[in-house]
């Protein structure tokens, strides 16, 4: 019972039923990337993803962030880029995470205050 309000109330616990069935009656399969992001698109030109797990705007990686926001580009037309040897992988926002980055290399002096506190 809990799961099935969590897909109807629910908008970031992957899709709604709303979005469910908006996808199924309306929505025609454009692709899939990496992640197991799916893309799609309805005949007034509306376009939206259904992400693999958890929802995060950052996990849309650069081959379709043109084709979500209709930037006319190459890649809009051809999904397979090729993937050069300098290139690193994409990664989502990792803020708040341990992967997190910090200018100085020891985390402890990254976080230590310039200031002291009042008493």
């Amino acid at each position: 019972m809990l799961t099935l309000f969590k897909k109807i109330f629910i908008w970031w616990n992957r899709y709604t039923l709303g979005t469910r069935v908006k996808t199924i009656l309306f929505g025609k399969y454009v692709g899939k990337d990496n992640f197991g992001n799916k893309y799609y698109q309805d005949k007034s030109g509306k376009r939206w993803v259904i992400y693999s797990d958890e929802i995060d705007a950052s996990k849309i990686p650069v081959e379709w962030f043109s084709w979500m926001h209709f930037m006319p580009n190459k890649i809009e037309h051809n999904h397979d880029l090729k993937i050069y040897e300098w290139q690193k992988p994409h990664q989502p926002n990792q803020t708040g995470t341990e992967s997190a980055y910090y200018p100085n290399k020891n985390k402890k002096d990254a976080i230590q205050k310039k200031y002291k506190t009042w008493k």
